[in-house]
C-alpha cells in the first residue's frame, strides 16, 4: 500500500492510496489526518519529494501517525535526498547538512529508504537500509528519443564512476572525461576542460545527478563545441533549475524526471519516474 504525501507524486503504479488530508497549522507546523480504513498488517510505502524542512517535517509526524495506529512495517521512497551535495564540510564554520537529514530519517527506524540517483555514496553509507535506484533506465529512455549515435559526458570526477556502469547498461556507449575547478569560498567555476582533441561533430549527452543554477553545464558546453561537438544535449535526474531554462539555452534539449518537482516548459522533456522504476 501506498502513502503519497505530495498528491501530484505517484511513481508507483497500480498500488492501493491510503487517504488522509495534510495541512499547515497557522503556526507553522505541518499535520496530518490519515483515514484508519486500510489494513495496517500490510506494508506502507510512504512517498514524498523534500523540498523543505517542512517537507522533511511533514514525512516525521506521518511516521509516528502510522505508527500509532501500529503500523509495523514502513518504508520510504524520497528520490531526491535534501542537502546530499553538502556531503563535506569544505572550510571551517559549514555543517555536514546531509547527516542532518541522515540523522532525523535514521530515526524514524523505518524498513528500508530508496533514494533514485543519490549525488554520492555519501548519503548510502549515512542513512540505514538505504536502497540506491541508478539513473540507467531513464538515459535509456532519453537514447530512445535522441538515438544511440552519441557520446556520454562525464562533467567532473564526481560523476565518473556512475557515467561508466551507465554505459556498460547501455552496452558500451563511449565516454567522454571532463573537468572543471571550483573555488570552495565563492562557489565560482572556471578552468573547464574536455579530454578528447576532437569530437568530429559526434552528438554529445552530459550525464549528470543535479542542475541547480546550470553554470557547470553551461561553462562545459562552450568547451564541448570548442572541441567541435554537434548538438548538445542535457540529461539530470533532478532539476531544480533555480535560473530558469534561459540560461541552457545552449542545449539542443533537456531532460529530467519529476524526482524534485513538475514542469511544464518546452525546453525540458520530463520523463517520470514512474516510466522507470
Amino acid at each position: 500500500m501506498i502513502l503519497n504525501l505530495d498528491p501530484k507524486f505517484s511513481p508507483f503504479q497500480n498500488q492501493e492510496e491510503i487517504k488522509f488530508q495534510s495541512f499547515t497549522f497557522s503556526g507553522g507546523e505541518p499535520h496530518i489526518k490519515i483515514n484508519p480504513d486500510f489494513d495496517t498488517t500490510q506494508k506502507i510505502t510512504i512517498t514524498h519529494r523534500l523540498n523543505s524542512f517542512n517537507d522533511l517535517g511533514l514525512l516525521c509526524i506521518t511516521v509516528d501517525a502510522l505508527r500509532r495506529m501500529d503500523v509495523k512495517i514502513i518504508d520510504l521512497f524520497i528520490p531526491y535526498f535534501p542537502a546530499a551535495r553538502q556531503d563535506r564540510v569544505m572550510i571551517p564554520g559549514e555543517p555536514l547538512s546531509v547527516k542532518v537529514y541522515a540523522d532525523i530519517i535514521n530515526g524514524l527506524q523505518l524498513n528500508k529508504v530508496f533514494v533514485f540517483d543519490a549525488h554520492s555514496e555519501v548519503t548510502p553509507a549515512l542513512v540505514n537500509n538505504c536502497t540506491v535506484i541508478p539513473n540507467h533506465t531513464f538515459i535509456q529512455e532519453i537514447l530512445k528519443i535522441i538515438g544511440e549515435n552519441v557520446k556520454l559526458i562525464s562533467p567532473d570526477g564526481g560523476a565518473l564512476k556512475k557515467i561508466y556502469k551507465v554505459s556498460e547498461f547501455l552496452g558500451g556507449v563511449e565516454v567522454v572525461e571532463c573537468s572543471k575547478s571550483r573555488d570552495v569560498k565563492t562557489g565560482k567555476l572556471s578552468g573547464f576542460k574536455v579530454y578528447e582533441d576532437d569530437l568530429n561533430g559526434m552528438d554529445c549527452l552530459i550525464v549528470d545527478d543535479i542542475c541547480d543554477g546550470g553554470g557547470t553545464f553551461v561553462g562545459l558546453a562552450e568547451e564541448l563545441k570548442n572541441k567541435n561537438a554537434g548538438k548538445l544535449y542535457l540529461a539530470v535526474s533532478h532539476g531544480i533549475f533555480n535560473k530558469g531554462f534561459e540560461v541552457l539555452d545552449c542545449f539542443d534539449k533537456i531532460f529530467t524526471t519529476n524526482s524534485f518537482k513538475d514542469f511544464d516548459n518546452e525546453r525540458v522533456t520530463q520523463i517520470k519516474l514512474d516510466q522507470l522504476i
